[in-house]
């Protein structure tokens, strides 16, 4: 691989080398072409360079003999926020490299961690994961993939309107950057139990549940599945915590993946139906994007007792307090809090960045400890736990 380098101009314009010989633009140059950072191939630099300066030369440039900083190429190998060049051991091959965009914003930390997990082995190893945009895909085919709230619909259009609209308000205020945390809790506990609400007042059935999800919108990440597996044979428990509804995204995994996992339990708002299969209540504490986390493993069942699988682990066969290590999947900074109630010793978090991306990645940089841009597969995920489930 090429190193990173650069090229200035005589009045020190900057452009950066990265990835076979393409260029990621410095930011004022960047901005002078009106276009997002890109890699554009090395011939095309100086014509663009005289296309955005017409009454300057940019026939002599010069190396520069690294870049700043803020712009330097971590071990990923794709264009990156790193703010340090994370160099793996010779022969190994990090985890994050199957993604086009990742930004690590404290690799030695990561490094350090991914260490500590490794040596305590998988008895002390947990991993808690967001459902909706985290487990499954926030685009398909072109359009924004549904949540396992959003795809329902209840068989009356009167209510499925009402829920839509209660969705067109809310949802741009939870993923606002701009809202203190305690004012958009509020926000979200509202939104919820006015949606619970018009799901019962307009008679939601299970047959209408099932309906909904053979012709929803949704799909795992690729990936997820073998990444389930993964866990599942190594023994480690997967916690999916969820402001959705338990009852659909067991009928997601049973209509999706048509199988069973021993080692995974939901956790999530559950539904109380009577014996015609109408929808009366809803069981607990309501859980929404902005609080969920293990203090609500009361609300959790395995996924397997939906499943037909009798043989099934019993909750306290896992023993979640004694696993220590936490590698937490998410597509929100709320989702950090999914933790809380762990007295963990290490925590990886991973999260996805979906949407927003310019106006929150400083923020989602600073919170997790790896970021996944543009809806990324979970490839890089399983290469994480492969190499943290590894013998020393």
């Amino acid at each position: 691989m090429r190193r990173p380098g650069g090229l200035r101009s005589i009045n020190g314009t900057v452009g950066f080398i990265l990835l076979e010989g393409g260029l990621l633009l410095h930011r004022p140059l960047r901005a002078s072409l009106h276009s997002r950072a890109k890699a554009f191939p090395r011939p095309l630099f100086p014509r663009l360079l005289s296309h955005a300066f017409p009454h300057q030369t940019f026939a002599h440039l010069s190396p520069i003999p690294s870049p700043p900083a803020s712009s330097r190429v971590c071990s990923c190998r794709h264009r990156c926020s790193c703010s340090k060049t994370l160099r793996p051991r010779e022969g190994s091959r990090d985890p994050t490299a199957m993604s086009s965009e990742v930004v690590i914003q404290d690799p030695e930390s990561l490094e350090k961690k991914k260490a500590a997990i490794r040596n305590a082995g998988t008895s002390k190893l947990q991993v808690i994961a967001d459902f909706d945009g985290t487990l499954t895909r926030y685009w398909i085919d072109g359009c924004r993939g549904q949540s396992s709230h959003g795809l329902l619909q209840q068989g009356n259009p009167e209510y499925d309107a009402k829920r839509q609209a209660l969705y067109e308000y809310y949802h741009p205020l939870e993923y606002s950057p701009t809202i203190p945390i305690e004012e958009k809790t509020k926000l979200m506990e509202e939104w919820w139990e006015k949606t619970h609400g018009l799901l019962i007042e307009g008679g939601l059935t299970y047959d209408a549940i099932e309906k909904s999800v053979a012709g929803a919108r949704i799909a795992f990440r690729d990936g997820v599945t073998e990444l389930f597996e993964f866990l599942e044979e190594k023994g480690v428990p997967i916690l999916i915590f969820s402001a959705g509804l338990a009852d659909i995204i067991e009928e997601v995994f049973r209509q999706k993946l048509h199988r069973s996992f021993k080692n995974i339990k939901i956790v999530s708002n559950r539904m109380v139906f009577d014996e015609n299969g109408r929808l009366m209540a809803f069981r607990g504490k309501t859980i929404h994007v902005l609080n969920k986390n293990e203090h609500a493993l009361d609300m959790a069942a395995p996924i397997h007792d939906k499943l037909g699988d009798p043989n099934g682990v019993d909750s306290d066969s896992i023993l979640l307090k004694n696993r220590t290590n936490v590698l937490l999947l998410g597509d929100h900074i709320g989702d950090l809090g999914m933790s809380e109630g762990v007295n963990y010793e290490n925590r990886i978090s991973v999260g996805f960045l979906n949407d927003n991306i310019e106006e929150s990645l400083e923020s989602h940089r600073e919170a997790f400890d790896v970021v996944y841009l543009k809806d990324a597969s979970m490839k890089g995920v399983v290469e994480l736990v492969s190499h943290l489930c590894s013998p020393n």
